[in-house]
């Protein structure tokens, strides 16, 4: 019969990683422990230090389009506003010239 596969949480390989560079524990006895190839714990080494740039990246909003899109109809709503409100001013004005107030 086979033997089923660990899947480590990207916790857990941390936590293993962690114990190895931090607390200085060899590679043999932490692979030994936790049922891991050495080739694996490097694997996931070269994944750490390749992606570790990520953990420092700010975290952008996943809907980025959909913000964009609405930005946009706002302020094509607020030019459309100006626009119909500067008409109205000119109208005001010329209806005050017209009866003298100005």
């Amino acid at each position: 019969m086979k033997k089923q596969r660990k899947q480590y949480a990207p916790e857990e390989k941390v936590a293993i990683l962690r114990r190895h560079l931090l607390e200085k524990e060899p590679i043999s006895k932490l692979c030994e422990e936790v049922g891991l190839q050495p080739t694996v714990f490097y694997r996931w080494q070269k994944e750490f230090f390749e992606n570790g740039a990520a953990a420092f990246e700010q975290k952008r909003p996943t809907n980025h389009s959909a913000d964009q899109e609405r930005i946009a109809y706002l302020q094509k709503k607020i030019q459309t506003k100006d626009e119909v409100l500067a008409e109205w001013m000119a109208d005001h004005v010329a209806l005050k010239k017209a009866i003298g107030e100005l």
